[in-house]
């Protein structure tokens, strides 16, 4: 079982935005860059990385999502309370 993921986030306000966002990435944007530009998360500020975290660290969304994908994805917009993420999974420790 997964212990522990390393991820980077950006957080937008509307959907919408992030659905824009990941497009762009997809299409070459670079995810730290994007981070930097849009993130209204202070975490944006050094594109979006929250390092390594643990099963309760992150609200209950984000934290299922981030579980649940493989290193190198991106995910959908998540709804938080925040608003909305795209994760970009980067590494995971068992």
């Amino acid at each position: 079982m997964t212990r522990l993921v390393k991820a980077s986030h950006l957080l937008v306000k509307t959907e919408e935005e992030a659905k824009k966002i990941k497009e762009e990435i997809v299409n070459g944007k670079d995810f730290a860059q994007a981070a930097k530009e849009v993130s209204i998360c202070p975490s944006g500020l050094n594109g979006g990385d929250l390092g390594y975290f643990s099963r309760g660290q992150m609200v209950k969304e984000f934290e299922d999502a981030a579980f649940s994908m493989e290193i190198g994805e991106i995910s959908n917009p998540i709804k938080t309370q925040f608003g909305y993420h795209l994760i970009y999974l980067t590494d995971k420790q068992d």
